[in-house]
Order: C-alpha cells, then sequence, then structure tokens
C-alpha cells in the first residue's frame, strides 16, 4: 500500500491500537490503578491515630445543638468534635499532594493549610460574632509563632545544643510576616486620630482595600515560594550544593591541609571559597555560616556519603483523598456552626470572655494535631519543617485568612475591619518583633524557646487581667458562696440537678492595685 496524507510518520507496533475514550479514562481513574483501595484508604485513613477516637463527638455536636441541650455540653462537644476533623482535612490534603505536581500540591496546601480557621471564621462571621473572628486569628497566629515554636526549639535543643534551618526563607517568611504586622498597625492608628469613634466607614475602606492588596501580594509569594525562588524553600537543595559545589570542596581542601600542608594552602584555599560565594549566590547558605580560619583547621564539613531518605509513599488514592476532603469539609462546617451557636449563651451564663473564648480556645481546636506534629518533627532535628508549619501557618491566617474574611464580610454585609483592639495589635507587634529577632540567624535553641515561651504566658496574664477583670468585678455576689448552675446532663436524662459554686474571683479595688482571691470550689447535689 502506497504511502498518503493519511499514513502515519512512525509505524505503530500495533496498527489497529485505539486510544481509549474518555469514558475509559474516567473509569481507569477511579479505579485507581496502583494506588490503594477504597478500603485500604479510609482504614488508614480513621484508624492511622488515636486521635481520631474523639469522632465520637461529632454526632453527639449535632444532637446536642438539634435537642439544645446545656450550652456547655453543646459548647463541649463541638470543640472536641472539630480537633479531629482538623487532623484528618490535613491527612486527605497531604495525601492528595503525593498524586499532585510541585505546584498544584503547593497551591493545594496553601489553599486548605488552615481551612478550619477559615470554616470557623465564616461561621462566626454569618452570626455577627466580629470579636470571635478577630480574636480567633489573632490567637492562631500568636499561638503558632509563640507557644508551639517555642515548644519546638525547646524540643529540638533536648537532645542537641543548637538546630540550623535556612536563612533566606526564614527572613522572607519573617518579612512578610512583619508587613501584616504593620497593616493591622494601620486602622488602630487610623482610629486613634478620629474624634467620632462611631464612624467606621473610613475603617471600611482602608480594611476593604488592604485585603484585596493582601491577597494579591499573598498570590506572590505563593508564585514565589513555589515556582521562582523554590530554591531557596527546598531543603534538599541546600543539600546537594553543601555536597556538590565547589564552595563544599574548597573547604573540604581546606580541611585536608593538616600537618602535611601548610597555614598558606588553607588561606589560599579559604580565599578561594570565599571569592567562589561572591561569584555564586546558590552556595552562599553554606558559606555564611563558616568561620575563615588564619590556620590550617577545618573550615566546613561535610560528609562523604548522605543518607538518601525515603520517601513517603501515598496511603490513600487520590479519588478516595479527595472525598474525604469533601466529606470532611461539609462536616468541619456544620460542627462549626454548632459552636459558633453556643458560644454566645455560654459566654453569658458561665461569664467567660467572648475574647478569651477566641484567643485561647478556639486556636487549639484548629491546631492541636498541628502542633505535635510541630514538636514531634522537631525532636527529630527537622527544623525546616517546624519553621513552615509555626511561621508559614501565621503567614497564612495574617495574608490570606484575615483578608479572605474582610471579603466575605464585604460580600456578605458583614462589617469586618483590620481594626483591632490596641492592646492587641501592641501584643501582636511585640510577637513578631521577638520572632523575627530570633530567626533571623538560621540557628535555634532551647533558650530562644523558653524566650518565647515567657512571652505568651506573660500575653496570656495580661489578657487574663484586661478579659476577665471587668466582667468578674461586674458580677453581682449577694453571699460569700455564688451558685452558678452547671447542669452536667441534660434535662432529658432525669431530675438530678448538679450545682457547682464558680471558682469565685473576689475583685478587691485600691488605689493602684487589684487582688485576686479564690474563695472556695465545691460540688453540691440537690435531688428534686
Amino acid at each position: 500500500m502506497s504511502p498518503s496524507e493519511r499514513s502515519p510518520l512512525i509505524p505503530s507496533a500495533h496498527p489497529h491500537a485505539v486510544a481509549p475514550g474518555f469514558g475509559a479514562r474516567v473509569v481507569r481513574f477511579l479505579k485507581a490503578d496502583g494506588q490503594p483501595t477504597w478500603a485500604q484508604s479510609f482504614r488508614w485513613y480513621l484508624f492511622e491515630s488515636y486521635f481520631n477516637v474523639l469522632l465520637v463527638f461529632v454526632p453527639l455536636s449535632a444532637v446536642a445543638h438539634h435537642l439544645n441541650w446545656d450550652a456547655a455540653l453543646r459548647f463541649s462537644f463541638s470543640f472536641l468534635a472539630i480537633m479531629p476533623l482538623a487532623k484528618l482535612l490535613g491527612d486527605s490534603t497531604e495525601q492528595m499532594s503525593f498524586s499532585l505536581g510541585q505546584t498544584l500540591a503547593g497551591l493545594l496546601n496553601a489553599s486548605f493549610g488552615n481551612a478550619v480557621e477559615i470554616i470557623v471564621g465564616i461561621a462566626a462571621l454569618m452570626q455577627d460574632e466580629i470579636r470571635i473572628v478577630q480574636t480567633s486569628m489573632l490567637g492562631s497566629i500568636l499561638s503558632n509563632i509563640l507557644l508551639v515554636l517555642g515548644c519546638s526549639f525547646v524540643a529540638a535543643g533536648y537532645k542537641r545544643s543548637e538546630s540550623r534551618f535556612k536563612v533566606t526563607a526564614a527572613q522572607a517568611s519573617s518579612s512578610l510576616m512583619t508587613l501584616s504586622c504593620i497593616t493591622l498597625v494601620i486602622p488602630a492608628a487610623y482610629q486613634s486620630t478620629l474624634e467620632d469613634k462611631s464612624n467606621t466607614r473610613g475603617l471600611l475602606i482602608i480594611s476593604r482595600g488592604t485585603a484585596v492588596t493582601f491577597l494579591l501580594v499573598y498570590c506572590a509569594y505563593i508564585y514565589f515560594q513555589l515556582r521562582s525562588h523554590a530554591y531557596l524553600f527546598d531543603p534538599k537543595r541546600e543539600e546537594e550544593c553543601e555536597c556538590n559545589c565547589p564552595c563544599s570542596k574548597a573547604g573540604l581542601a581546606a580541611s585536608h591541609s593538616n600537618g602535611n600542608g601548610s597555614a598558606s594552602s588553607a588561606s589560599a584555599s579559604a580565599s578561594s571559597l570565599v571569592q567562589q560565594q561572591q561569584h555564586d549566590p546558590t552556595c552562599a547558605t553554606v558559606v555564611r555560616g563558616v568561620p575563615v580560619p588564619s590556620t590550617a583547621s577545618t573550615i566546613v564539613q561535610v560528609p562523604s556519603q548522605q543518607a538518601e531518605e525515603e520517601e513517603e509513599e501515598a496511603r490513600m488514592s487520590v479519588v478516595a483523598a479527595a472525598t474525604a476532603l469533601l466529606v470532611v469539609t461539609i462536616t468541619t462546617s456544620f460542627c462549626a456552626d454548632y459552636l459558633v451557636a453556643s458560644i454566645e449563651e455560654f459566654a453569658e451564663r458561665y461569664h467567660v470572655p467572648k475574647a478569651f473564648i477566641g484567643l485561647i480556645l478556639l486556636p487549639i481546636v484548629a491546631n492541636a494535631a498541628e502542633h505535635v506534629t510541630s514538636v514531634w518533627m522537631a525532636m527529630k532535628d527537622q527544623m525546616e519543617l517546624t519553621i513552615t508549619i509555626c511561621v508559614g501557618s501565621s503567614i497564612q491566617i495574617a495574608s490570606f485568612v484575615v483578608p479572605l474574611l474582610v471579603v466575605v464580610g464585604w460580600i456578605s454585609g458583614h462589617e469586618l475591619t483590620l481594626f483591632f483592639a490596641h492592646f492587641e495589635t501592641i501584643i501582636l507587634f511585640a510577637s513578631v518583633l521577638l520572632v523575627n529577632t530570633l530567626i533571623q540567624d538560621g540557628k535555634s535553641n532551647y533558650m530562644e524557646g523558653l524566650m518565647l515561651l515567657a512571652l505568651y504566658f506573660v500575653i496570656s496574664l495580661a489578657c487574663g487581667c484586661c478579659y476577665f477583670l471587668p466582667s468578674i468585678a461586674s458580677l453581682p455576689y449577694p453571699t460569700p458562696y455564688h451558685y452558678i448552675p452547671y447542669s452536667f446532663l441534660p434535662s432529658e436524662f432525669g431530675c438530678l440537678e448538679v450545682y457547682a459554686i464558680g471558682a469565685r474571683f473576689a475583685a478587691i479595688r485600691g488605689v493602684g492595685w487589684v487582688s485576686w482571691g479564690i474563695v472556695e470550689v465545691e460540688f453540691v447535689m440537690m435531688y428534686a
């Protein structure tokens, strides 16, 4: 048969082979050939961690909400239900990342990295709980950069005197964190110049314009991290540079100049090392912390053979992970709605300030599993991952979640601004300043961790005085023993009523001083 225009340029080994159609490709994708089955995927997903035992509170929170049980029960059940759901969100996102490329995986992590904060924030925003939205975002940032990072530094310093991480990536992250903090100071400064504090039109314009600007900056940061300057955030590239770049070779040459060599040869090697650093910017991170000795001593110590880390395999198929991500996201939205719906009654009945709930309690819900992971990675000396979890998560909240909530409030007609209380703005600025000072050298030790924990304790103490003292001082105490009704069981369970004498903090006001005293705590069981 003579060739024609329809003849293929390269003869096929199977002339009658037909390309699979769209339906066949979809079926092949759903079957997930070469990937774990649906049963294997969800068996690992549900039973991989003991943390998932708390999933029993998911149906309990729904029952408590619809039967209108006591506010403490509804709040506690919803609180405990969201904790394992937050971990499952992270697991499903991580498993999907195995089947995607580096860019798509980075975008997925950037979108769902703080999904719980977004869901809880939107639920609170839709119910006009503006203070809950603001304090929960602030609490998540402070918890990440002070409490979790401090615990991680202490854990890393337990077995080693010093841990190292990439300076350039840490500085880029801290710079964006500083910019986010500055944008919260500007609305507070503007508000302080107004004579009419009730006029919020200017604050809305500033906040919404800042939110849109920061969403664009965050998109640029994602492109900076994933595409244009991805090597700055890749620890493997640094390891290769330490082994293969001429800088390391020069350092090794100098290190071999011992008794058989001369000091001049070591100095020449050191000079070539510095010259190579000036011409090759990729080696700057290796040479920056290396001293140049005047004698033939060791300059750089690089192992000849580095142990290759085993790549973690996917435990879920991409379809199973996507399905789990969708289901858990919907479930989390319902539990978040139940949680926010119980905050008003819980705070009013048990005299717990909403600011305390948002600043202390809600960050625990969203980041409990993530906090444990960060400390565990620090103990294994994986400080790159620890910095990514702590500082990166704070950047995502300040640069993406908060502006996104402002835009959502703008669209839905809820006036959320970037004006935080002056007290909250100051503690955020002080926290970011300390973190930037500690991580700019690319090294950490347990003392730096203690500094972060000390600041978090001082902030917690100040928040306790700021939020609790006014509410407790205003409580009416007709007798020395103030009974607060606390029903541990809903009324459907019978006639047993439990009352507790609240831990009464007697606020004694004097001239320039305030003292607190715990009176008594006891339980009284009363039968009808």
